[in-house]
């Protein structure tokens, strides 16, 4: 079977057969169980911006406790290509659907016990080295999550609405986030600040025990994709679809990489980074930080459902490509607003900012599932994401912190975005040319 172009509105979807009703189920379910994961990813955030650097790293000075936090909150990062490794194994020999549920049953776990994590005043050097270690679960089921939940989705959805139906999934990141932030920002608010720190953080994390009561319905009431039951009725699978990836497709891997860490950065500079230095550095209140990237989280949802179906009828490239420049464009404008201190002029370049984020993240789910050919696509397009996700995600804050730190300007910050931008850039013409070459070979 050929794989779709990056180029191309898709032509595939689900085969014929499927239901309206089975499809709408299978989409929501995905939606969900994205919504639910990355809740559970982003509280850790949070925390790690607003907490755990002086409940984990107490002997630390304020910049070296931060950057601490910000390290560990890393680690998951760190985590998630190994996830996307285990989850893209398991996904393409036994299945889409299982493989999401033992996502699911690891983060709910993970998260849970977080939650429950005594501090460093209580259990000493043990408490980060656990916190690590929880931290570790967390990118492996992250990292599992998301093909399963993207390929749900794109191989259930009817003919020319991959990109719609991705999108479904992609929303999942910021319906986690408006939920992990609504949470903590109403327990911040209902609490005192002595008791927040002693046991209101917790609250978001205990919450997550509800992933598993997902975690069943998953396993009781959503069928396999029909591609890879297709596939496995061949015996199409690679005995090892990892080993096929690095033979045949590891530079599409690696270009798919390269043009996402840019949105991955900028996301994690908007929704930690500039928490923790508006803060700490411009003397804002965190409430109404975190009111701000709960508005610029509600902003982006009907957005990204917008731009996957105009990637439906023009292109996932075209589309992809308007995001990127979009970023390159306005790195500096973003932080000459954040620097004025002020809430509203801050949230304008912010806003702004998570237009560009929507628009290229919106068909991405399509854009990497459309790369590989169902046998091996759950690993190459986990691959692929989980990867930028390592330098583009974890280490975004902790860049940002360093860099101010280095250089006191945000400016340098601006740099280090539009640097990405450019790598996306180059990666995205390097796949079409691919894409190009590979045509002109078959012909």
């Amino acid at each position: 079977m050929t794989a779709q172009t990056p180029h191309d509105p898709p032509a595939g979807g689900a085969p014929g057969g499927v239901d309206t009703r089975t499809r709408r189920v299978v989409a929501t379910a995905a939606a969900a169980t994205a919504a639910v994961e990355w809740y559970e990813f982003f509280v850790f955030s949070v925390a790690a911006a607003l907490v755990f650097g002086t409940l984990f790293f107490p002997d630390f000075n304020p910049v070296a406790g931060v950057l601490a936090s910000f390290a560990t909150f890393a680690v998951g990062f760190l985590a998630r290509p190994l996830g996307g490794i285990i989850g893209g194994h398991l996904g393409d020999k036994y299945g889409r659907k299982p493989t999401l549920v033992w996502a699911l049953l690891a983060m709910g776990a993970a998260t849970t016990l977080i939650g429950l994590l005594p501090s460093y005043t209580a259990i000493g050097v043990l408490a980060p080295v656990i916190l690590v270690v929880l931290r570790l679960v967390q990118g492996v089921a992250v990292g599992m999550q998301w093909g399963g939940a993207a390929l749900l989705a794109t191989e259930y959805a009817p003919p020319g609405k991959r990109g719609l139906y991705g999108s479904l999934v992609q929303m999942g990141v910021p319906i986690g986030l408006v939920v992990a932030y609504a949470v903590y920002f109403s327990i911040s608010a209902a609490v005192a600040p002595d008791a927040f720190l002693a046991w209101g953080w917790r609250v978001p994390f205990l919450m997550g025990a509800l992933i598993l009561v997902l975690a069943w319905l998953i396993h009781r009431y959503v069928e396999e994709t029909p591609e890879f039951r297709e596939a496995a009725a061949g015996n199409a699978e690679p005995r090892s679809p990892l080993r096929e990836i690095m033979r045949s497709h590891k530079v599409t891997v690696l270009l798919a990489g390269g043009s996402f860490m840019v949105n991955h950065a900028t996301f994690y500079v908007l929704i930690t980074g500039i928490l923790d230095y508006a803060t700490r550095e411009l003397a804002l209140t965190r409430e109404s930080v975190l009111l701000v990237a709960l508005g610029l989280s509600v902003f982006q949802l009907p957005l990204m459902p917008a731009a996957a179906a105009v990637s439906d009828r023009i292109g996932r490239i075209k589309v992809y490509s308007f995001g990127i420049i979009g970023l390159f464009l306005w790195s500096i404008p973003l932080f000459l607003l954040v620097d004025t201190a002020n809430l509203w002029v801050m949230a304008i370049g912010m806003f702004v900012c998570g237009i560009f984020l929507s628009i290229m993240y919106a068909p991405q789910a399509a854009l990497f599932a459309e790369l590989f050919e169902p046998e091996v696509r759950f690993t190459g397009a986990s691959l692929g994401y989980q990867l930028s996700s390592v330098v583009g995600g974890g280490f975004a804050p902790f860049a940002m912190v360093l860099l101010l730190d280095a250089t006191g300007s945000s400016l340098s910050v601006s740099f280090y975005l539009m640097a990405l931008s450019a790598i996306a850039l180059l990666s995205v013409w390097m796949l079409v040319r691919r894409r190009n070459r590979r045509l002109t070979t078959t012909a």
